[in-house]
């Protein structure tokens, strides 16, 4: 189990982003949950405000080949795969790569890259349709810390099932008050937000032993502001 990020290649935003009181209400939280169009098009506070391709992954997906050893002959589940970028990419640069995605959200696998639309699956992040031991690569991003605690554990101890030891996730957490403050206030599907020590007793508790980097108030660049 080891702290690395290797999203470090990944644009990081340049300006604040702000939360308050009345920028990510309740009601944004409620748009979101369903996960559609609103969601991943819409308005900004209620998610993305645009959810589209622009090649940002690239530089993630080479990076990841490089660290974990990746080729043409490998196979990798993303888990939360969204509308398939970052899977794109990696098809992109390996055509023979086994690859796999699931994704809970019929909106976003419906509007998926063509290149991978066919390999995306729908299915619960905490019960993953595949074998032990299948992939050479699993990924997580943004997706466990929006279940709750129980099944942010299973979701890990399948990630240790279908994975033969190599894998990355992120985990929204905080260091401080402030930070805690801050990430929950920002994240519209944040289900379970924890200290950064607190995590770590997590991954104890699931068995999993690949690598974590945790999403915070500081990485994301937020900033307080009443309106």
């Amino acid at each position: 189990m080891r702290e690395f990020n290797v999203l470090g290649d990944y644009p990081q935003p340049k300006t604040p982003r702000y939360v308050g009181s009345n920028i990510r209400t309740i009601k944004s939280r409620i748009i979101a949950s369903y996960r559609d169009e609103k969601y991943y098009d819409g308005d900004r506070n209620n998610g993305y405000g645009g959810f589209n391709y622009d090649g940002r992954w690239k530089k993630v997906a080479k990076l990841m080949i490089k660290e974990y050893g990746l080729t043409d002959k490998s196979a990798l589940l993303q888990i939360g795969c969204e509308k398939g970028f970052l899977l794109h990419d990696f098809h992109d640069i390996y055509q023979g790569m086994t690859i796999r995605g699931t994704e809970i959200s019929d909106y976003a696998i419906s509007h998926s890259m063509p290149s991978i639309k066919g390999n995306i699956v729908k299915a619960d992040f905490q019960k993953l349709p595949f074998e032990n031991r299948e992939f050479d690569f699993v990924m997580a991003i943004g997706v466990v810390y929006t279940l709750n605690l129980r099944d942010a554990i299973s979701c890990l101890k399948e990630i240790q099932r279908v994975g033969k030891g190599k894998s990355f996730i992120t985990l929204g957490a905080y260091r401080n008050e402030l930070g805690a403050k801050l990430f929950k206030s920002w994240s519209v599907l944040g289900s379970t937000i924890l200290h950064v020590d607190d995590w770590v007793e997590v991954l104890k508790e699931a068995g999993y032993t690949g690598d974590y980097h945790f999403a915070t108030a500081e990485t994301l660049n937020l900033v307080w502001r009443d309106t």
